[in-house]
């Protein structure tokens, strides 16, 4: 099932409404959206709601962040399918909890779906001074 929210930086919380009620307790969430779309911001807005202080930040040389138990955070732009499972960061999906992926490949998707995995999409597209989030869930 799709939907689609179109949100201000103010009603951010009704997405993370929203991802609460529907994903499961252990998912992996593909971020997907241009540069400055707001991946990280939707990011920052699920970590808050946790009750997570402190930064909350793109992991773009890092390639992971993780923010307490139960939220992590990947940035895999520079980094293809065969690569990631080679550094052994494949094994990260194990931990519980729900896991953001900015730029993740659809190869990275279609397998981890493949191998059981709860596999989400958001897509975020501006729209003016808001956000549309298209979320698969």
């Amino acid at each position: 099932m799709s939907i689609e929210i179109v949100a201000s930086l103010d009603e951010l919380p009704k997405v993370v409404t929203y991802l609460e009620e529907k994903l499961p307790e252990n998912a992996i969430v593909f971020l997907r959206g241009n540069l400055a779309a707001g991946k990280t911001t939707l990011t920052q807005a699920v970590a808050k709601r946790r009750g997570i202080e402190g930064e909350v930040t793109s992991p773009t040389f890092s390639l992971q962040h993780c923010y307490g138990e139960g939220l992590y955070h990947y940035d895999l732009y520079r980094l293809e399918h065969e690569a990631f499972m080679q550094m052994g960061l494949f094994e990260e999906f194990e931990k519980p909890g729900w896991h953001f992926v900015e730029w993740g490949s659809d190869a990275l998707k279609a397998f981890l779906e493949g191998v059981g995995y709860n596999c989400f999409t958001v897509e975020i597209e501006p729209a003016g001074e808001k956000r549309q989030y298209r979320i698969d869930a």
